[in-house]
């Protein structure tokens, strides 16, 4: 038999069947974001290998998911964070304003300050295991573009949607170290959407992450073991690379594949 809880101030509602809780053994990830760019590829990708709960403020974004879960419920709401963690293992926290020159009162605030420190308090408060969240390569852009930037180097953000993920990974530290949460802060560089060659210059040649390795990143950061907390560098395998690869590959096992020099780069001077 079927049972249906509202979820947020956003309506929905989040559909969770009683018989496949006793049969299904797949992982239960909460995925906020999930009618994102990059939630809807992983949604398509890992769909058989965890169970989701995907959430996003786009109800209707969400319909035909199979036999996942969907939620429409606001970050900015703390009560719909605490429902949306409730019973799942993982979250990988994708939700966020995305844009480089987002207003702070009108959204970051929101979205990506209230809404991550919302995120790890349920995810704590309901025993979750672990949280993934999605940082970005803008919360270390203020170093110059020649200077390849490791995962212990300080954070040097140039706008304040940067600002806004180094106070997430501030906020990672804090759940991991102070109230032992599990976890990994993923610094994303960009993310391979239908790019073309004629948007690639230098900087996005060098912080370009395909989906495919975006996508295997993320089941890493997922299934590593025994991780405290950590921040890693989502970017493909590129002949020149903004982010350093060394310690993701180390302590994730993470492989890309694609390098964007390759995909994109011909004609480009050596």
């Amino acid at each position: 038999m079927k049972r249906a809880m509202r979820a947020g101030n956003g309506g929905g509602t989040m559909r969770v069947t009683d018989a496949d809780d006793n049969l299904d053994e797949r992982r239960r990830v909460l995925l906020t974001g999930a009618a994102g760019r990059i939630g809807t590829a992983f949604r398509r990708f890992a769909g058989a290998r965890y169970r989701f709960r995907l959430g996003d403020r786009c109800a209707g974004e969400l319909e035909g998911v199979g036999d996942h879960e969907a939620v429409a419920f606001d970050i900015a709401d703390p009560e719909a964070c605490q429902r949306a963690c409730a019973g799942v293992d993982t979250v990988v926290h994708l939700a966020a304003d995305r844009f480089g020159h987002a207003d702070f009162y009108g959204s970051l605030l929101d979205n990506n300050i209230k809404g991550t420190y919302n995120i790890f308090r349920a995810a704590k408060d309901q025993g979750c295991r672990r949280v993934v969240f999605a940082s970005s390569v803008h919360a270390v852009l203020g170093y110059p573009a020649d200077v390849q930037v490791g995962p212990d180097d300080p954070v040097r953000p140039r706008t304040m949607y940067g600002v806004s993920k180094c106070f997430g990974e501030a906020v990672a530290q804090y759940f991991a170290h102070a109230e032992g949460l599990s976890s990994i802060c993923v610094r994303i560089g960009l993310w391979d959407a239908g790019l073309t060659a004629e948007r690639m210059n230098a900087h996005n040649l060098t912080t370009y992450i395909s989906q495919r390795d975006l996508n295997q990143l993320l089941v890493c950061a997922i299934e590593a073991p025994d991780i405290a907390c950590a921040v890693v560098h989502g970017v493909s395998d590129n002949r020149y690379k903004r982010l350093d690869l060394t310690s993701t590959r180390e302590l994730l096992g993470y492989a890309p594949r694609d390098d964007a020099f390759a995909l994109f780069g011909a004609g480009l001077p050596e």
